[in-house]
């Protein structure tokens, strides 16, 4: 989408030449494919491990938290993790670096500031959301603390399971002008 993005908005002169079908085709593929070989990839290593514990702290079930209470350690169970992570990074990384180009190009024309924002901003604070939410799960999964009670580890489950899916209906929808409209109106209803 971000590639998308950047066609439509600096080259919409040559947008058709470059976005074709058998581009986009190719796109939605790997799309598909490089998340369903990574997630196969680690089922398989967490699959083929020999457990000794039951107890997943958590009100759903984590792949890393399953490959924690393998018997033994493999090589596996470190380098496939190591290799998603790093794949997911770079990943929102192209993304991140593709809006700065985005936004560099755009601050010449006032038009293409507005399509800009009108385009990009929403998918921006929804990636933006997704990811941050995303990094302090792992990052609470991977270095959390042991002595945090059970319900406030739930909760900063659901926060990741809600946030983000609460955020993005609010973020397309106010850019809706009808919608927003209707938003303010009522937010300023309730000043008076």
């Amino acid at each position: 989408m971000a590639y998308d993005r950047y066609v439509a908005i600096c080259r919409p002169l040559v947008y058709h030449s470059l976005m074709t079908t058998q581009k986009i085709s190719i796109f939605v593929f790997f799309a598909w494919l490089i998340p369903f070989y990574l997630l196969l990839m680690s089922t398989i290593t967490t699959a083929t491990s020999r457990l000794c514990g039951s107890h997943i702290p958590r009100i759903y079930c984590v792949n890393w938290l399953i490959a924690n209470l393998a018997c033994s350690a493999s090589v596996a169970r470190n380098v496939i993790p190591a290799f998603n992570y790093t794949f997911y990074v770079g990943h929102v990384v192209f993304v991140f670096w593709s809006y700065v180009y985005l936004i560099k190009t755009c601050q010449s024309s006032k038009e293409n500031w507005n399509k800009f924002m009108q385009t990009c901003v929403p998918h921006l604070f929804s990636l933006t959301v997704v990811v941050v939410s995303l990094l302090f799960d792992m990052l609470y999964m991977r270095f959390g603390s042991k002595e945090i009670a059970q319900n406030v580890e739930n909760f900063m489950a659901m926060e990741f399971l809600l946030i983000p899916p609460i955020m993005n209906p609010l973020m397309y929808g106010l850019k809706l002008t009808k919608i927003r409209k209707r938003v303010l109106n009522f937010i300023c209803a309730k000043r008076v």
